[in-house]
């Protein structure tokens, strides 16, 4: 593709070289320039990209793309933009054929409930004779095959490379986590949903948004996008949890149809007789397009939740109740999700990927539910992030469970202890608890009091297999190490 083929759809505000440059790939990473790419300077948090425009040229590098003025080699075509995260990603879209007008795209944003409701929707489009692909955290997907991740939702060139995978391989449905970070720094700009759906808001991620209103406003972007001119003819709606307070800003926001799900508050999709067992949850559901039985496999009120947004995903889009309600009930789990570990142990394990407060309180609610004897909570909270959130954690864990470990999580830079301590302001002093920063050994020390009848909930890291510790990734996985400690404990 030419240089001025893929700036055509970007707000420039000066341009050199020849645009009929021809550009053979495009890179934000100067150590992965190869002759003919054009490389994109974009200012990050740890670096500024106009600080390796020199060695992206000598890379090789046939164009830039700038937002701020600075000599260059004759004979690069350039272009200087007021946002280069914003042309990264409408440049990529361009270059891969801007993929997400050839498929249904699905977006899936909120504080939590983001991975499992994702999962639950790939289910019921496939259920629904779709290929399906799947862009999340625990894993992205295509059709059957497996690969990995490094963020929830990928910067903006990988995520259209991705997309652009999909359609080659003949998916028609991708179903994605957005971020409040992806909607925030661009990386999903041009892509074009069909359908938003709006889990919930709580506190998390402030040491980047700052505020809860910024939090909330990142959010309504993907909303806001829905029905904008562009691709696709299709009917675009978004999905939206009646019963979170910020359900009237969501639907505000939002283009097109837009349909609601709930138990609280009157919505289009209600579900009504709920019960939760350590099992699964059940429930029926009434709504706009019938009423049936569901019993998931998934326990948990929040999981509830994440089946009625599927449900209502899947039945707008003309999907058979039948086929909907089959493949929400064959869902056994997801990675690090209220996930079960069980070695033999006479007590029940769960590690679960709740690191915000209303997560945690979810967890360990839905965890006191099935607890016939002690609850049992071991968690810490990620270092260099929002630090306010530390001491509701600690009142949380301590209110609702019998003994607490104190621990460390993904502390990187920050001192464990330190964390700790900020964790401990919000532990009622009368609380029974423990402080242990060695994540193995606090998980040993609950494990080893744990007894019949007990729950024991690791939480904070799920599906992650590594502990941020400096800048390093140390090997850690929550779920092989609770079966190694307990196969120790049980020999």
């Amino acid at each position: 593709m030419l240089f001025g083929e893929l700036i055509e759809s970007l707000e420039v505000r000066a341009r050199g070289g020849d645009p009929a440059t021809p550009v053979e790939g495009i890179t934000y990473d100067s150590r992965l320039v190869e002759p003919g790419f054009l490389f994109v300077a974009v200012k990050g948090f740890q670096t500024d990209g106009h600080l390796y425009v020199e060695q992206a040229v000598k890379g090789g590098a046939a164009a830039v793309v700038i937002q701020e003025e600075m000599m260059l080699p004759a004979g690069i075509a350039w272009a200087l933009v007021p946002d280069t995260r914003l042309a990264l990603a409408k440049a990529s879209a361009r270059f891969f054929g801007n993929p997400s007008t050839r498929l249904r795209l699905v977006g899936v944003t909120g504080t939590n409930g983001k991975t499992t409701t994702a999962h639950l929707i790939a289910a019921v489009y496939r259920a629904g004779g779709s290929k399906t692909g799947l862009i999340g955290t625990v894993y992205n997907r295509i059709g059957e095959r497996i690969l990995p991740v490094t963020h929830t939702t990928p910067e903006s060139f990988d995520l259209q490379k991705l997309l652009a995978e999909m359609v080659d391989e003949g998916v028609d449905t991708a179903v994605m986590e957005v971020s409040s970070h992806a909607l925030e720094l661009e990386r999903v700009a041009g892509c074009e949903y069909d359908v938003a759906v709006f889990t919930n808001i709580t506190r998390d991620h402030l040491d980047f948004h700052n505020d809860m209103e910024s939090y909330l406003a990142a959010k309504l972007k993907l909303f806001a996008g829905l029905g904008q001119p562009g691709g696709k003819t299709g009917p675009q709606y978004a999905v939206v949890n009646a019963d979170d307070p910020a359900a009237k800003s969501v639907i505000a926001a939002a283009g097109g149809q837009v349909y609601t799900y709930g138990v609280d508050r009157p919505a289009d999709v209600r579900a009504k007789d709920i019960r939760i067992t350590a099992g699964g949850a059940s429930f029926s559901i009434d709504g706009r397009w019938g009423s049936c039985h569901l019993a998931l496999k998934l326990t948990g009120l929040f999981n509830v939740y994440n089946a009625l947004a599927a449900f209502t995903t899947g039945a707008a889009a003309g999907i058979p109740l039948a086929a909907v309600k089959e493949a929400l009930e064959k869902v056994d789990g997801v990675p690090g999700r209220f996930e079960l570990v069980n070695a033999g142990q006479d007590f029940v394990v769960i590690v679960d990927y709740a690191h915000t407060p209303d997560g945690l309180e979810n967890v360990l609610k839905t965890a006191r539910q099935i607890t016939r004897n002690r609850l049992i909570t071991v968690f810490g909270c990620g270092g260099d992030r929002d630090r306010q959130k530390r001491p509701l954690m600690g009142e949380i864990a301590a209110r609702y469970s019998d003994f607490t470990v104190l621990t460390s999580d993904n502390p990187r830079t920050e001192d464990p202890l330190e964390i700790i301590k900020e964790i401990e302001a919000g532990v009622d002093p009368a609380a029974r608890y423990a402080v242990e920063p060695d994540r193995r050994e606090a998980m040993r020390l609950a494990l080893r009091m744990a007894r019949n009848g007990d729950v024991v909930v690791i939480a904070g890291k799920g599906h992650e297999d590594y502990q941020i510790i400096g800048t390093k990734k140390i090997p850690f996985d929550d779920r092989q190490e609770t079966v190694k400690i307990l196969d120790e404990l049980i020999s």
